[in-house]
């Protein structure tokens, strides 16, 4: 993959780094491409149980969109200036929501626009308290995108993410946590280590459970609870023949740390 992302696959863990620090990690093509590459990588690879999405430097995790590269793609009156919502975005943001294994965002920085849809497509975000989210979308004329009209309303409800789009502004981290944005603030210096030791964490536990989790959790959200019971107890009809699930169990009765296969 080109050098604007880094991936990496160790002990079960998809690390995928976003890296182009001296443009604050903006996305241009090239690196568009190759994150989309990546999380197909990690959500396709079975060997891979939990996936680390963070960022090079300290100034940004993502500020979405490179807009110097935009503007001459507008200039140059290219069809690919909008294409890259149906080419990019979608099957990143995609690939991040729908993988059977859970996701850890590393915020380290400003996550703006499709950067802070990224951070959403994440299952769990562990930010740097030197951070901060902005929709920025309606500051340059544009709508959401990168999953942001349907992950935002989620999680700080439709009226508060109404006024993030409209009025775009700074949202800092400890904000970011009241809101629910941010799962876990850190200090700064050690945002890399706390991401990487909870998504360690995630990689050797149940992770059929854990695509399980995630498949209710988000069925349940626009589905009536006759439907959602249903798709609990299809779910758990799946959990409960898991490997890991009878490893649970035997480790329970015999008092010891179960010891996971992901299967």
């Amino acid at each position: 993959m080109a050098d604007t992302v880094l991936y990496e696959v160790s002990d079960g863990l998809a690390t995928i780094t976003l890296n182009r620090p001296e443009a604050m990690n903006a996305l241009n093509v090239a690196a568009k491409v190759a994150l989309r590459e990546a999380a197909r990588a990690a959500a396709d690879d079975t060997g891979v149980r939990a996936v680390l999405l963070t960022a090079a430097g300290d100034r940004a995790f993502c500020v979405g969109q490179d807009l110097k590269e935009h503007i001459g793609l507008l200039a140059e009156g290219s069809e690919r200036v909008m294409s890259t919502v149906k080419e990019h975005y979608n099957p990143i943001v995609r690939a991040l929501t729908e993988a059977a294994k859970p996701v850890v965002a590393a915020v380290n920085g400003v996550a703006a626009g499709a950067g802070f849809g990224f951070a959403l497509a994440a299952d769990y975000r562990v930010v740097a308290d030197t951070a901060s989210f902005n929709t920025s979308f309606a500051g340059v004329a544009l709508t959401a995108d990168s999953g942001v009209s349907w992950t935002l309303p989620r999680v700080v409800g439709p009226g508060r993410a109404t006024d993030l789009l409209l009025f775009p502004r700074n949202i800092p981290a400890q904000e970011a946590y009241e809101l629910g944005i941010a799962n876990r603030v850190v200090p700064a210096a050690e945002l890399r280590a706390e991401a990487e030791k909870l998504a360690r964490k995630l990689a050797s536990g149940p992770t059929v459970a854990y695509a399980a989790l995630k498949e209710a959790v988000a069925f349940g959200f626009s589905h009536s609870l006759s439907e959602t019971l249903e798709k609990e107890d299809e779910l758990q009809t799946r959990a409960g023949a898991s490997e890991d699930h009878t490893i649970a169990v035997s480790a329970f009765v015999k008092k010891e740390t179960p010891r996971y296969s992901g299967r």
